[in-house]
């Protein structure tokens, strides 16, 4: 029998088991995918503290980011800049293999192209039901983890719930010789959410978009758009997609089983990034399950630090950046226009950026700031009914 059963090879589940192997357990890792990191829907945008504090993976890095140009349904641009770096545009595949190989030289195994299809919790052990080259296979473990990514159905298979809102990403490698990171905004471009060019090896970058509707066909507006502008050489591109989770989940945690990353919703709403918030739960993960495995203590009060303990280091966060995002899906095409006027004029960026909250990865402090800058006269004319 196996000391813990992971489902999912991204950064959190590879993490964990990396802990975990590290201590001595047996682990065992399942990845519906042929390779760990292939066919990711993500920017690889990861904040420079998110690589100091998790120091691996450094050789993913395909540059570093500084400044970022805004612009606005007109076309109008917003250029933010600071003097020393703020983020890492990283390959992901290289970035979650690095962590993937650190876990199987520490002892961790990896069961690649195997889709688990069920999770049962029984007395002595929790049970995972796996297709593997089209054959079944049942696998016993005394934990669990649940890191199998948005739209996960385990957790509300074992009475967890489900993510209460989410939108969906489409974005494609493209040719193209971006300076960079770009972010385009307008009901036009992405309803309610925004679009992004951003420069990752030579001569190529990542366009992409969110959006709650009709995200393809917003996509291949959006790709003609950098076409006819000269930005890209082709809109003539392929395409991924992949839902993201914008709340937790209601529960994380139960006897024996933990859920971690997107499938547990431990992403920034502001922005669909959970890379870094990922990891910060994985450790909290690996640490209850460390003190489970070693007091050999199954119970769901043990396996409730893990929800304490994430909520404490995040709620406000994601709070705050779930009702930012509201309040921006409200805005219209012209309501946009006005608030990149409010800050041009009153120099707001240059506020918030020279402050001493400013960080790429915790936004809340910004947005109350930001809304302060602006005046309580400012947000009613901004504001229009979902």
């Amino acid at each position: 029998m196996y000391d813990a059963l992971i489902i999912g090879a991204g950064p959190a589940g590879s993490y964990i088991a990396s802990k975990l192997a590290t201590w001595g357990y047996k682990v065992l890792v399942f990845e519906q995918r042929e390779r760990v990191g292939e066919a990711v829907c993500c920017t690889g945008i990861v904040g420079r503290e998110c690589l100091d504090t998790f120091p691996f993976g450094k050789e993913a890095i395909l540059r570093e980011a500084r400044s970022a140009k805004l612009f606005a349904p007109s076309g109008e641009s917003l250029r933010l800049e600071k003097e020393t770096t703020q983020a890492y545009i990283v390959d992901r595949f290289i970035f979650d293999s690095a962590i993937a190989r650190k876990a199987q030289e520490e002892g961790a195994e990896y069961l690649l192209a195997s889709q688990a299809r069920d999770i049962t919790i029984e007395n002595e052990f929790v049970r995972v039901e796996v297709e593997i080259k089209k054959q079944g296979g049942n696998f016993e473990g005394k934990t669990a983890v649940i890191a199998s990514g948005f739209g996960s159905k385990f957790s509300q298979r074992i009475g967890l719930g489900e993510n209460g809102d989410f939108v969906m990403g489409a974005q494609a490698e493209v040719e193209a010789e971006a300076g960079e990171v770009e972010v385009y905004f307008g009901n036009h471009i992405a309803p309610g959410f925004f679009a992004w060019l951003v420069p990752t090896s030579q001569g190529k970058a990542l366009a992409g978009l969110l959006s709650r509707y009709h995200t393809s066909a917003y996509l291949r507006n959006f790709l003609v758009h950098l076409s006819e502008q000269g930005k890209i050489a082709s809109p003539e591109v392929k395409v991924n997609y992949g839902g993201i989770p914008l709340k937790p989940l209601p529960k994380t945690s139960k006897e024996r089983v933990i859920v971690v990353g997107d499938a547990a919703g431990q992403v920034k709403p502001t922005t669909g990034g959970g890379i870094y918030y990922s990891l910060l739960c994985a450790e909290i993960a690996a640490e209850t399950l460390h003190q489970a495995l070693s007091s050999h203590d199954f119970s769901a009060k043990v396996f409730a630090e893990y929800e304490k303990k994430w909520r404490e280091k995040l709620i406000r966060e994601l709070k705050v950046d779930y009702w930012a995002r509201r309040l921006f899906e409200r805005l219209s095409d012209k309501q946009i226009e006005r608030l990149f006027h409010l800050i041009q004029s009153k120099h707001i960026h240059q506020s918030l950026l020279n402050s001493a909250d400013f960080s790429f990865d915790w936004h809340s402090r910004l947005i109350l700031k930001g809304l302060g800058y602006l005046g309580p006269r400012s947000i009613p004319l901004m504001i229009r009914p979902l």
